[in-house]
């Protein structure tokens, strides 16, 4: 159980980047995907309170992400220099910085391929 986060386009559709990425969670695809996808798992929820606030990192759910940005580089500076963990699965403060690093990345990849374009996290 975790949080499938994904930018989606005004209508909904999925952004689908012009190159693959790397971008890994609890699940990945081999070789990388073009898709601005990523897998968190709910173990780190009680970090995400703690660095976002009321509704952790569910609160981005429909939130544009030019404005979900400054939240997601708050939340990050506020886990410090944490460095993740071997084990993927436990939660610690590295695990989620790593986590939310990867989401902001993929903020950056999507406003650079669709710079004109209004996008928002779709989070399930």
């Amino acid at each position: 159980m975790g949080f499938s986060m994904r930018i989606v386009h005004r209508d909904g559709t999925d952004v689908m980047l012009p190159e693959k990425h790397d971008i890994a969670g609890g699940t990945y695809a081999i070789g990388g995907t073009a898709s601005a996808w990523l897998y968190v798992t709910y173990n780190y929820a009680p970090i995400f309170f703690r660095v976002i606030g009321e509704g952790g990192i569910r609160s981005l759910h429909g939130m544009e992400i030019r404005k979900a940005t400054p939240i997601l580089d708050r939340a990050i500076a506020a886990l410090g220099d944490a460095e993740p963990d071997a084990n993927y699965w436990k939660a610690t403060d590295g695990n989620a910085r790593k986590a939310l690093a990867g989401l902001r990345r993929l903020s950056e990849l999507a406003l650079a391929a669709f710079p004109n374009d209004e996008m928002r996290w779709d989070c399930e």
